[in-house]
This record gives structure tokens, sequence and C-alpha cells, in this order.
């Protein structure tokens, strides 16, 4: 017989067909009600403290006497009698007692008195992280290529992202697409996308070692970049007119976009691709990251256009390749790095020093890297085995939420100008948009001062 299995009776039966029927409904008592005098009965248990006995007698015997034959009596005798039966509290009509209800405790201490942390009126309430897109586009032949970067979002809200030969604009202000270029068979796929500061102009960095500048208002071709690279430019970086990029050859090019002869400086450091590029925000610094596991730190002033560029620091603590960069908006000197599928690991990085200040392990390949402008969070994109996104409170580095959707890598994440909207790419062909950084904080008007007293006076007599 197996295990839980009972020969149950009619009525055990239909007791529990009862209790099935009873169960359907929500906040109902689980209890049988008495369907015959004699069920659900228990004897009484007097409280025998409470009880006085002689009392009890009397008033079963003789007080019972005085009640069926009442004797005659003066009327001095029966208010005697009354006042009697007061004085030694006879005029209870109850013989069994039960005792009151205790009283209710007194709290000597109040509840807040043993509270672990004091409340503090002025806390923040925590922010809601919605844990699904907001939004899903397709995005059809995304080339899966780790080293590569094929999405940007510019100041203008103009969202750009290569998919094959073809680089397409999405407007964040109304959602329409367009078509920006299509390039040829034996110069694609487009290796790399990244807009200029001012939202209009876009560098397109091809499989041929070429780079095209375009106006996207006028969808024209502005001019070609040849002869630096000898490889596909799988990186770039806008710093005010000077355009940085980073080829398979391992090359760095600083090129100013405003002249004929554009290459101004070159930087030799990388042995293999260079995956990874960003400035400072103060434009002194630049980082680079490439498959040959190492991160570089490049001051600009220390840049000349007669030989090769010494770095500032060489940094190898990564043990695999280095493409998520991301540069700190509230502390300047500080950068987050991303390692490949063997390292999994973000480290954090004094620039002044070249000291790395923190290192911890993702589980899982880091692809690209968001700090929030309006707190201090750090989104990181991965690959397997979740092909998650992952937001971080920094500096405990203690994981906020973890959003999942894509179905393959997330190689490319780009922010929208307010900070808020994160657009995401993976090799599963899909663009997601995600409001993991909140709405911007409004600042609050400054209160006005109190005027000094008689301000209004310009002189006193």
């Amino acid at each position: 017989m197996d295990a839980g299995s009972v020969n149950s009776s009619p009525s055990s039966s239909s007791t529990s067909r009862y209790l099935k029927s009873q169960s359907r409904f929500p906040l109902q008592e689980q209890f049988l009600q008495r369907k015959k005098p004699r069920e659900n009965l228990d004897r009484f248990i007097p409280n025998r403290s409470a009880m006085d006995f002689d009392y009890a007698h009397y008033m079963l015997t003789e007080g019972r006497k005085g009640k069926e034959i009442p004797p005659a009596s003066s009327p001095s005798r029966e208010a005697y009698r009354k006042h009697l039966a007061e004085t030694f509290n006879m005029n209870r009509t109850r013989i069994l007692a039960f005792k009151d209800k205790p009283p209710a405790s007194v709290e000597l201490f109040p509840p807040h008195f043993f509270s672990s942390a004091p409340q503090d009126k002025s806390a923040k309430p925590r922010r809601h992280i919605p844990q699904t897109s907001e939004r899903t586009l397709d995005a059809p032949d995304i080339v899966d290529d780790y080293y590569l970067n094929l999405l940007d979002w510019g100041s203008s809200n103009v969202l750009a992202i290569a998919l094959g030969n073809t680089v397409y604009l999405w407007d964040g202000s109304n959602g329409s697409t367009s078509e920006l270029v299509t390039i040829d068979d034996e110069d694609g796929p487009v290796t790399s996308v990244n807009w200029a500061p001012d939202g209009q102009h876009i560098a397109i960095g091809l499989n041929n070692s070429e780079v095209q500048l375009w106006d996207s208002t006028a969808n024209r071709q502005l001019r070609t970049l040849r002869g630096g690279h000898r490889l596909r430019v799988g990186s770039l970086a806008w710093n005010n007119n000077i355009l940085t990029t980073g080829g398979m050859d391992g090359l760095i090019i600083n090129n100013d976009v405003r002249v004929r002869s554009h290459i101004v400086e070159t930087y030799r450091g990388h042995e293999q691709e260079v995956c990874g590029l960003k400035w400072s925000p103060s434009g002194r610094q630049l980082a680079s990251g490439g498959n040959d596991n190492r991160l570089f730190i490049w001051d600009r002033s220390m840049a000349s256009s007669n030989a090769a560029t010494q770095w500032l620091h060489r940094l190898e603590e990564h043990t695999s390749a280095v493409k998520a960069l991301a540069w700190c908006p509230f502390q300047s000197n500080l950068l987050a790095s991303g390692g490949g599928g063997d390292d999994r690991s973000i480290k954090f990085w004094n620039t002044h020093t070249g000291a790395c200040l923190n290192s911890v392990d993702t589980g899982s390949q880091v692809c690209a890297l968001l700090w929030n402008k309006n707190e201090r969070e750090l989104l990181s994109s991965h690959g397997f085995s979740q092909n998650q996104l992952t937001l971080w409170k920094y500096p405990s580095m203690v994981k906020m939420a973890e959003l999942t959707g894509h179905t393959s890598r997330v190689l490319f994440m780009a922010q929208s100008p307010d900070g808020c909207t994160v657009a995401t790419a993976a090799a599963d062909e899909t663009l997601k948009f995600w409001n993991v950084f909140g709405a911007p904080q409004v600042a609050k008007p400054a209160p006005k001062a109190n005027p000094e007293p008689f301000s209004h006076v310009t002189r006193i007599r």
C-alpha cells in the first residue's frame, strides 16, 4: 500500500468532501460545525479558587427554604437582613464564578527602544527597478563579435546601430527609424560607430581599415580617414575635434578631423586588437583595452606626433580581453574595466596612481559597463550563462538587480542623453530598452534667503 493511503468509511468521505467545499472560500475557518447535540462537547472544568463553597451550600439548602416559605417578619427585621447580606456579600446570584481576564501587560519600554537601527525619516525610499524591458526591436544581421562596438546613443537622442553592412538611426523622441548608409560588401561589415559630441556627426569604422565621417542631419558623407590602420577599426572615441581610433593592428591613432593630414598622434603599446577606447570627461586621459589582456592609461599632455607616445600606466591584472571601460561621472580619476570570459571581473582603478582599488568576480564574461549619472551605481552586461544585466551599488558592489530577457550574450550597451534609459544589443538579434536608472532628479529651487534688516535703507541719518 502507498504511503499515506487509508481506507475511508462513508462518513469520513462525506466529511472530507465537506472540508474541500469549505476550503474553496478564502478566510474561512476550517473546522466542523456541530450536526448532533452531543458532538464537539467538552467537560466543564470550574475555577475552584474563585468559588465560595460555604455560601454555595447555604444557597442550595437553607437559603432556598427561605425563598419557598418566606417567614413573617417586621420591616425592621427585613432591613436588618438586607444590611447583613450586603455586609457579607450575600447578594450574589451566581454560584459558580470565573476569574476576570488578567490585566493587560504594561510595556516598561517602548517597542522602538529595542530596534537595531534608529528610524531615519529623511532616508530615501528604495527606487523601483523594472525587471523587464520597456521596448524590444529587431536587430537582424548584427555581428556576434565581442571585439566590436556597434551601438551608440548621441546627444541629440538618436541611437545608431550597425547591422551587417548598414547603419540605422532610431530617433528616441518619436521612435522613427531611418537608414544612414549601406557599405559595399568588399569594405564591410561595419565594425564600430560613435557619435561626435554635437550629436550630429557620426564616425563609422569599417572592416577595410577605413573610417567614414557622416552628417546625420544632411544624410551625407563628409570625408574618409585612410592610411592610419592596416586592419579593421573596432573602437572609436571622440575628444572634441579629435577622433581616436583603435585597430586590429594594435595601434591607437588620434585624428584631427578639421585638417587634411588628420593623423596627429599614434599610441603604441598593445600587441593585439584594441577593442575598448574611452576618453575621460576632462579629455586629459585616454583608457584603452585590448585582446592582449592589457589596460593602458594615456595622458594627452605626453602626446607627441614625432615619436611613439609612452603610456602613463600599463595595467596587466586582467586575465582576458579588456573591452568594457567606463569613467566615473562623480570622481574624475576613477575608471571601471571589465574582463572577458576567462577573467569575468570588474576592476576599479585610480588612474592618477595606477592602483587597483577593488576587483569583483561577476561569474561571467563582462561585455559592457555604464555608470548611472544620477546615483552611485554601475551597470554591467554579461555573456554566458545568464546573459543578464547586473546593477551594482558603488562602492559596496552589492547587487541591486539582475535583469534578464536576452537569450544570448549582451554585447553592446548605450545610455540615453538624460541618463535614464539603457539600450542593449545582443547576439540574439534584439535591441532592448531598459528603464534601469530611473527618472532624473529635478533640482529643487534654492530657498530664498531672508533679507537683511533695513536692507532697503541706503542711508541712516
